[in-house]
């Protein structure tokens, strides 16, 4: 399982993450839903590496990221809210690039990439340049990059920014087969509400703090909305107000 403990960041006096503590269950699709600034993007920084916490530790499986990151990173894949794919490269060198830096053999892992992209809807994709390829099936290929090396983790931070509804769609759907199939965890961060509705587990984020956990309805109850959507804008709206105040 993933064990997020008492994580705190601060750019200088700007508090990012708050104490923050997360549990997730192998199997579990859970949506980070927070406004923008909420810390979202932070805590995807402290869980891949890039950021050290000023306080708090992450463990996968019980193994620190702070003691022995290079074996929790070998772990997981993420898909971050920056493209980060070489344009110029075809699918099939962008994927060689990770298989090489998780230290993947062919011919194992040119196996499970075709069956990636074709789960994907891209079957003929190998010799495309990424350029070529449009927003949504861009994202696919970060998606089976991600998945390459089968990690227990796949962190996704608002990976559906500026995707058409039916590419959102076919991305989400094809996440939660992942979490279906291979009983692995997913922690999808994002501000759109309908897609926090669809996750098994909604944790919302606001200044850095958890200030509701459960399924979709039992946020909703949290948040006093009639519905999700209500109950999250009601709670953004009360935030606002007080930083203006």
């Amino acid at each position: 399982m993933l064990s997020i403990h008492n994580i705190s960041k601060r750019y200088g006096d700007q508090l990012a993450l708050d104490q923050l503590s997360l549990d997730l269950e192998p199997g579990q699709f859970c949506a980070l839903l927070g406004p923008n600034g909420a810390g979202k993007s932070t805590l995807f920084q402290v869980l891949t590496g890039l950021f050290a916490p000023d306080t708090g530790d992450v463990e996968l499986f019980g193994v620190s990221l702070q003691r022995q990151p290079q074996k929790v990173l070998a772990r997981l894949g993420a898909v971050f809210q920056q493209q980060a794919l070489d344009l110029d490269l075809s699918v099939l060198r962008n994927l060689v690039f990770h298989a090489a830096l998780h230290g993947l053999r062919e011919p194992a892992w040119l196996g499970r990439a075709q069956a990636l992209l074709e789960q994907f809807g891209l079957p003929d994709a190998w010799g495309r340049p990424v350029r070529e390829l449009s927003g949504g099936n861009r994202r696919k290929v970060e998606l089976a990059r991600a998945l390459l090396h089968c990690p227990d983790l796949i962190l996704m931070d608002e990976p559906t920014v500026g995707l058409d509804p039916k590419s959102r769609r076919d991305l989400l759907q094809a996440v939660k087969a992942q979490v279906r199939d291979h009983q692995c965890m997913v922690l999808w961060a994002t501000h759109l509400v309908d897609e926090a509705e669809q996750a098994d587990r909604v944790v919302v984020l606001q200044r850095g703090t958890v200030v509701a956990n459960g399924s979709p309805a039992e946020v909703r109850l949290q948040l006093g909305g009639e519905t999700l959507e209500q109950g999250f804008i009601a709670m953004t709206h009360s935030s606002h107000v007080l930083e203006i105040s």
